[in-house]
């Protein structure tokens, strides 16, 4: 079988950040690496879970929320998937993803999705997880640009 073109990207060097993964028509999907990979720390389920419910919520709600198309956990447990219109520049991406990581590193409340008539697992959060994650993507961030999108 064919290679898919994830597991082409070497994942011994590959750092945090946000990365171009593929664009497939006008949906480009974006890598955003929490952890690095392969080095033992990873992304907890209950802290992988809290992250999905807040960053899809806020993804959803904000400006481009008609040109998000996903946000969901990668197995591996080392970050995250956002799938996007074309439409939506690097650029403002890259703003969406900050402002989703600020959103969920100050998050304090009620769980959107989180009852156990909308979410079948709502006793697996971490939201504590989900903040430190949150906080250090944001620094991870702070001065990322288009040009750090490849990988």
């Amino acid at each position: 079988m064919k290679k898919i073109a994830s597991f082409t990207v070497d994942h011994d060097t590959l750092e945090k950040g946000l990365y171009v993964s593929r664009i497939d028509g006008d949906a480009v999907t974006y890598d955003l690496r929490m952890k690095k990979p392969n080095m033992g720390d990873y992304l907890s389920t209950g802290g992988m879970h809290s992250i999905e419910h807040l960053f899809a919520t806020y993804a959803r709600n904000s400006e481009w929320s008609d040109q998000v198309i996903y946000v969901g956990p990668m197995s591996c447990r080392t970050g995250f998937y956002l799938v996007a219109r074309d439409s939506v520049s690097k650029e403002d991406i890259i703003r969406l993803v900050k402002e989703s990581m600020a959103f969920i590193a100050s998050f304090d409340g009620e769980m959107p999705g989180g009852k156990k008539n909308e979410c079948g697992n709502y006793l697996d959060h971490d939201v504590p997880e989900a903040r430190t994650v949150a906080a250090d993507m944001l620094g991870v961030l702070k001065d990322w640009a288009p040009e750090n999108m490849e990988y």
